[in-house]
């Protein structure tokens, strides 16, 4: 255990003598190189703030109207059967299009079940589990610039990619969390 800890302590040192050794080497001025990849990151953030300011505002009007607890309320039935807690079902949705606004989720049913508990369990396996994919998918197209006849298609395969392996994480969470004997 002392190794890892020590290797964890010593990455990220390891990882900056090493980028500053390359670029010593191929003689590359690498203050100029950060400046240019932060001036194109700034450049990323301000293009998706829009989209970003969007998806937090659309995020908290479903939460705080209710529309969250009536929709785990209406699925009960169906999740009872699959062995999913319906309070999780809105923490499993919403983690599809924003992790700060699932880790909300996350917190109020932590303060509601308890971090020990089925739903706390299966909770936090669930945000292990999956991805912001909307997000991620939207940040991806917007950043490369791709044109519309290949982001469409792009977008489809993608899409059904990330949702097969969400889904797949989902039951991988409900597994674990039976495994548990929770």
């Amino acid at each position: 255990m002392n190794i890892l800890t020590f290797l964890s302590n010593m990455i990220i040192p390891l990882i900056l003598f090493y980028i500053i050794c390359y670029g010593l080497l191929t003689k590359t001025n690498i203050f100029d190189a950060f400046v240019k990849g932060a001036a194109d990151g700034m450049k990323v953030v301000f293009n998706i703030l829009p989209t970003l300011i969007g998806l937090m505002i659309a995020i908290g009007l479903l939460r705080e109207s209710g529309f969250l607890t009536a929709l785990a309320d209406m699925l009960a039935p169906i999740a009872g059967k699959l062995q999913f807690p319906a309070r999780v079902v809105p923490l499993t949705l919403i983690k599809m299009i924003s992790s700060s606004a699932a880790t909300g989720l996350l917190v109020d049913i932590f303060k509601e079940f308890g971090t020990d508990s089925r739903e706390g369990y299966l909770s936090s396996l669930l945000m292990c589990c999956s991805e912001t994919i909307f997000y991620t998918i939207s940040v991806y197209f917007l950043a490369t610039k791709d044109s519309k006849h290949r982001a469409v298609t792009g977008v489809s395969w993608m899409l059904a990619g990330a949702l097969l392996c969400t889904f797949a994480g989902i039951a991988a969470s409900v597994v674990l969390t039976n495994l548990a004997g929770l």
